[in-house]
Formats: C-alpha cells, structure tokens, sequence
C-alpha cells in the first residue's frame, strides 16, 4: 500500500509521462530548442524553429518538416508531415522524387563529378550490389551491377575525381554492421563513373577495411575532393570519424585510425566540393565541419520518413538529402552564410603536396597518394556537437520516468 506522498509522487511521474508524450507526438516538436521529432532514433526528427542563415526562419507552427509544394505535387500529409502543418520557411524545396519501384531503401547518395543532372543512388543491405543512375526528373537512366562485389549492408556513398584523368570515381561502403562487430573487416568498393548511362556490370576493386579498437556501426563515408583520403563516420552514440592510410591496399586489411568524434547517430557524410568543409548528417539534423571537432554550423534539415543520406551539390551551395522508402523525396538544403563564407582555396603548398604520385602495384589500379585530409581538435572543441540535443534526452529520460508512474498506477488499482 502506498503513502500518501508515495501516491502524489506516481500521479506526478503518471502525468510527465502523458504530458511528455502529447509534446512529442502532439506537436512534433522538442521544447527548448525547437526540433520536430518522433522520439526514436528509427523515426528521427528535425529542427523546426532556427535562424537559416539566410534571414529566413522556420515556424514553430509548421514545423522544418513541413513539406513545400513542389513540381512533383508533393504536399503537407506525407512522410510523417501532419495535413495542414504550412510550409517551411528555411528555403528547402523537394528536388526530385524516385520513381523507380525497385528504389525502396535509398541509403546512399552522390552527385555525378563529371556528368550534369546526374544523381546516383543505392538500396539498403540484401539488395545486391547495384546501384542507379538518376536523372532530375526521379526517373531511372541507368542501372548498374558491380562485378565480383558482394553487398552484405551497403550503407553509404562517395563520388570523387581522379586527379590525374579528370574521370570521375565511385565509392559504395560496404559497412554497416548492427552487432558492432560481428564481421572481422568491413569494404569499400572503388569503380570508375560509367562513360554512358546505359545498364552494364562494372569492374570494381575492393578495399578492406578494420577499425584499430575493433568492430563498430557506420552508415557515412568521406572521399577528400583533392586528395582522395577516404573516412568511415560511425553510427554510434559516441560515433567517431575513423581515418583510412593515405594509400590503400588491396592486398591486406587497411586499417582506419580515430581521429575526432562525430554526432550521435550519423547516418551519413560528404565533403564539400572543393574539400573545405564536410557535413555529417543524424536522424535529427546535419552538421557542417572544418575538421572533426571544428564545427561551422548546423543545418535545418526537412523531416523525412527515415533520414539515410546527404550530399553537396556540384556548386557547393547547397545540400541533398534522401530518405528511404518507396518513392522517396530528395530535397535540396541551402547552406547558411556562415559556411558558405568558410570555403576558401586552398594553399598552393598544399595543392602540391596534394599533386599525384605513381601507384603501387598492390593497389590493383592508379591510386591517388592523399595528404591528410582531416585533423583533431580546434575551434569549439572536439565533440561540441552531439548531433542530438539536450533537451530531447532530457525529454526521453522524463518520458521514461512518467511511464514507470503510468505502470506503477496501473499495478496499484489492479492489485
């Protein structure tokens, strides 16, 4: 028999709970820093109210999920935005839509380096190692099968350029991996942009890979425009940016090195065109770094059905984000002055240091020797951005306190 104090206190925790879950499910949004959300990290959400950078502002009514109407005749009411929610004001607009049936689980996203309007895309785990060639209209120009490449849990994507040909390079990451470790290596397959969209099966050579503390999760890879070092984000609530050595082999696991941390659950990555920045983008919004711990700014992201991939445009200005599902949008995000303002060229020392060398005969092809391309520490931090914010955990550790009251006023009045 409970006191009478022990009885107020388990109406209290009883009320948090449902008054926690109303805010979360009624409004869509976390109180305090104004971010749309379902409250999972399956169902993320998204930052409704935020200076864009732009002078433009999203309404806390709407909400940054809020989908415009687009050429597509995309409306409020779907992919989880309430009917009548308004439009968003933070100035992203629905690029194009998938209309391929067979395009269910887009989790990775690159813009073509060489081709115009040409938008490359593959499927999530068990769907084998194809990817697609995707005109602005959302419509299919092209599939593609890798030769001898296997796709245990294609997560991410990466478009590059060979420093020497000018021909562009695609890179698919073979890496998730759900149980942290159950596979001894992960892959990346490197593969030379097809010269024409027709449908053909490519060559591909393959890297393996290994964390130096072992076995993690990771959805995000970063290919350096100028210098071809590649990276692997991971997927974690202490994710990290893991370096790969400057020159790849084929003929051994490489092994991927920590060097900076990165937001809670990153579910992808890209490099800015001219490699000055990298975003790193979460269920619930995208961040925009210098280098791990150098952060510029965070991006108000739309909300979508499950928020998998991001890249930049080829102009640098802006960025594309995917989700998957059948038919999904990709939208087109401007970025904030304050990023546009940080890309700078780079120093002609570095272009040279950067200048390509001969490959090693155990790379299986021509191979650009990088620099380093990323670097600890610096402004703000190392970690300053956790990609999810403190109110929302505070907002689930209230949740899971009102529903321990729920239970418990429940288990009394039955007993």
């Amino acid at each position: 028999m409970l006191s009478k104090s022990g009885e107020v206190s388990v109406r209290v925790f009883a009320v948090t709970g449902l008054v926690a879950a109303a805010v979360l499910a009624g409004q869509g949004a976390w109180a305090g820093e104004g971010r749309s959300g379902r409250g999972d990290a399956g169902h993320h959400g998204t930052e409704a109210v935020r200076e864009s950078g732009h002078g433009t502002r999203a309404g806390a009514g709407a909400g940054a999920g809020a989908v415009r109407e687009s050429g597509d005749g995309t409306r409020a009411g779907e992919y989880g935005v309430p009917a009548g929610a308004g439009r968003a004001d933070g100035g992203e607009r629905i690029l194009f839509r998938f209309k391929d049936s067979r395009i269910t689980e887009s989790s990775g996203l690159a813009v073509s380096p060489t081709g115009k309007d040409v938008y490359y895309t593959h499927n999530d785990s068990s769907a084998g190692p194809v990817f697609f060639a995707v005109g602005p209209d959302g419509r299919t120009r092209a599939t593609f099968t890798l030769r001898g490449a296997a796709s245990r849990d294609w997560e991410g994507m990466a478009a590059s350029t060979d420093p020497r040909t000018g021909r562009g390079v695609l890179w698919f990451a073979d890496i998730g991996d759900n149980l942290e470790g159950a596979w001894p290596d992960i892959s990346v397959y490197r593969v030379a942009e097809p010269d024409t969209l027709s449908d053909a099966v490519l060559p591909a050579v393959r890297y393996r890979f290994r964390y130096e503390d072992g076995g993690h999760n990771a959805e995000g890879i970063l290919v350096h425009p100028r210098t071809g070092r590649l990276s692997i984000v991971t997927k974690q609530f202490a994710g990290a940016v893991y370096q790969a050595p400057k020159r790849l082999r084929t003929d051994r696991v490489n092994v991927l090195r920590k060097v900076g941390s990165a937001p809670i659950m990153a579910t992808d990555a890209a490099y800015a065109p001219d490699g000055s920045s990298f975003v790193i983008r979460t269920y619930f919004s995208a961040t925009v770094y210098r280098a791990p711990g150098e952060q510029i700014a965070r991006v108000t992201m739309p909300e979508l059905q499950q928020a998998e991939s991001i890249t930049y445009t080829r102009d640098g200005k802006y960025l594309l984000t995917g989700s998957e599902g059948s038919r999904s949008p990709v939208y087109r995000v401007p970025l904030p002055e304050e990023v546009l303002g940080a890309a700078a060229p780079e120093p002609t020392s570095a272009r040279r240091e950067a200048a390509p060398t001969p490959a090693s005969a155990t790379t299986g092809g021509p191979e650009p020797t990088p620099v380093a391309a990323v670097r600890t520490g610096g402004e703000g931090g190392e970690g300053e951005d956790a990609g999810l914010p403190i109110s929302a955990v505070l907002l689930w550790l209230a949740i899971a306190v009102g529903a321990t009251g729920v239970i418990a006023l429940i288990a009394r009045r039955t007993r």
